[in-house]
């Protein structure tokens, strides 16, 4: 009996606008890739079909090449893609979908399921019920059809889908387009592919979210992924495998530095990273001017390894030993506000933190200073 890939929220066209450029067009163009490497595994493991469950695209906006791109990345595969509109891309009267056909973009093997009518594939031994989005939020189920509907005896019923399961999602997330949570049981699916949820999440034995397959969050949830979906027949239980398919690894990190040890764990940690990685860094504590010289020298050696290292430091208080004081070899002006503020701090009050903070900053500033300095003196 068929064997299907069940994919999701490939959300071509995404562009990251919150990065710079130099990140967000990788990023974009794994997009892209992902497709290409689906339809290689569509193509190794001989499935029946692909089962794309909603935002295909990012937006109803993309450039005329983005469409054009997508759909030759299908040609990997040469059986069917049954591909449904989601809230990213609804089947409005003038979309994204509607574009692609006036360009003859799209291959005859690429089904786009743009209405709720039943689809059959006799010969491949299954009928496809879509559910596909008409507009960005709906609050009505559009399943709910699939529990009436016909189909014949010794097909297996495929469900295709994009919205959230009631119940089972956190009510803020996503809570549009509602799903609800027993409807492969209801309509006697043997399968419900859903799209919607970035993470793989299995809500019953028939019912999954494959998730995004190329990561684009730093959400842990177990995105990166597509499924192989084994059914050997009618009212069997689907064998669903999880294989892996992103290319970059989202990764947030976080540390609390409070003596030397921590900072060398931090540091490890920093060396190990990659190109194909996307990083959040979050470290708070105290640090010294030493130890700060060092952060930022593993933070600048990672971040030219990794494809993106954003850091967050704000939480890191830097507290300047009296080694560090007499290293900068602040003298004249600086060296006596350097001494007022350090006689500040001592008390020990609310201006002793502000004092404190103060030396901190001008230390930094120093330290930061200091090789132009001798840079300078030493002529070019």
């Amino acid at each position: 009996m068929p064997t299907f890939l069940h994919t999701a929220d490939w959300q071509i066209g995404r562009q990251f606008s919150s990065l710079n450029p130099e990140h967000a067009a990788p990023l974009f163009e794994q997009r892209i890739k992902v497709v290409e490497r689906l339809a290689a595994l569509a193509t190794q493991h001989r499935v029946a079909a692909v089962l794309v469950a909603g935002d295909v695209f990012d937006a109803q906006t993309v450039s005329q090449r983005t469409i054009r791109r997508l759909f030759e990345a299908l040609s990997g595969f040469a059986g069917p893609w049954l591909m449904i509109p989601g809230n990213h891309d609804a089947a409005l009267t003038e979309s994204v979908w509607t574009r692609a056909q006036r360009l003859n973009a799209v291959p005859a093997n690429a089904h786009l399921l743009l209405t709720p009518e039943l689809r059959l594939f006799a010969d491949l031994g299954f009928a496809v019920l879509p559910a596909p989005l008409t507009q960005r939020h709906t609050y009505g189920d559009a399943t709910e059809w699939f529990d009436h509907a016909a189909t014949p005896d010794g097909l297996l019923r495929i469900g295709l889908a994009h919205g959230s399961v009631q119940g089972v999602l956190a009510a803020d997330i996503d809570s549009a387009n509602p799903i609800a949570a027993d409807r492969a049981v209801r309509a006697r699916l043997d399968y419900l592919a859903l799209g919607d949820w970035h993470g793989c999440k299995p809500i019953d034995d028939r019912t999954w979210y494959a998730g995004t397959p190329e990561p684009d969050r730093f959400r842990n949830n177990e995105s990166g992924l597509a499924l192989l979906v084994e059914l050997d027949a009618p009212g069997a239980a689907p064998r669903v495998t999880r294989v892996p398919t992103g290319h970059y690894r989202w990764q947030s990190l976080s540390a609390e530095l409070r003596v030397g040890s921590d900072l060398d764990g931090l540091a490890d940690q920093l060396a190990q990273l990659d190109a194909q990685q996307v990083v959040d860094l979050v470290v708070v504590g105290q640090i010294d001017l030493a130890g700060q010289r060092r952060l930022d020298d593993a933070i600048g050696r990672a971040d030219a390894r990794a494809l993106l290292l954003q850091s967050d430091l704000s939480g890191l208080r830097l507290q300047p030993t009296d080694d560090d004081i007499a290293a900068l070899q602040a003298d004249g002006y600086v060296g006596e506000v350097i001494a007022e503020l350090r006689a500040a701090s001592a008390f020990g009050d609310e201006a002793a933190c502000t004092a404190q903070d103060a030396l901190a900053l001008l230390a930094k500033e120093l330290m930061q200073q200091a090789p132009v300095a001798a840079n300078a003196q030493g002529g070019i």
